[in-house]
């Protein structure tokens, strides 16, 4: 849920990268968090444990204007993705306002992305929210792996139910990363 600071005439919005191991969601922010202005964005800060890792920091877009006046700052978090984390993914999802579900395009990934597609709407449900209406989009990574499933297919596996908006992406190159963010950007923003 969008938090809202009259004194600083803000609106803090949170956007969760969200998705199976390994599948892209760290690679995103940290090439986000590379291009975007030093005067637009906060340090990236990373929660580490052990085993597992939690990526966060925010920043100002520049090209979103402003909502009734208020400046919007968008804090961008990933979760860790390994199926033993589901209380961090849980956690870290508290409160949030958009997804990007980055899914593995690799074949051998496919239902590791189903699983964990599941998981995500039965944690967006448990919020009390409706998982069909509420700010999601897909980003198909690692579109340049040679044996990428087709693009069809994904949209087959993952999106035939929920009609999402989606996007292929190479993220360790950037290719596909500003399409996404600027989507899933505007989409909350809308729902404001």
């Amino acid at each position: 849920m969008a938090i809202i600071n009259v004194a600083q005439r803000e609106i803090r919005c949170k956007i969760v990268y969200y998705g199976p191991g390994l599948c892209g969601k760290t690679t995103n922010l940290k090439y986000i968090h590379k291009m975007v202005p030093e005067t637009a964005k906060n340090k990236m800060i990373s929660i580490d444990t052990e085993t597992e890792r939690t990526l966060f920091f925010d920043f100002l877009p520049l090209d979103l204007g402003t909502v009734h006046g208020f400046q919007t700052r968008f804090h961008l978090y990933t979760v860790p993705g390994q199926v033993l984390y589901e209380r961090t993914r849980v956690a870290v999802l508290t409160g949030v306002d958009g997804v990007v579900f980055v899914a593995d395009s690799q074949p051998n990934k496919m239902r590791d992305n189903i699983e964990s597609l599941r998981e995500l709407a039965q944690n967006i449900k448990n919020e009390g929210k409706k998982f069909k209406d509420f700010p999601l989009v897909l980003q198909y990574n690692k579109r340049d792996m040679p044996n990428a499933v087709p693009l069809e297919q994904m949209n087959y596996y993952l999106n035939s139910q929920l009609n999402a908006r989606s996007f292929e992406a190479v993220a360790s190159r950037g290719v596909g990363v500003f399409d996404t963010l600027k989507f899933i950007s505007k989409l909350v923003i809308s729902k404001l």
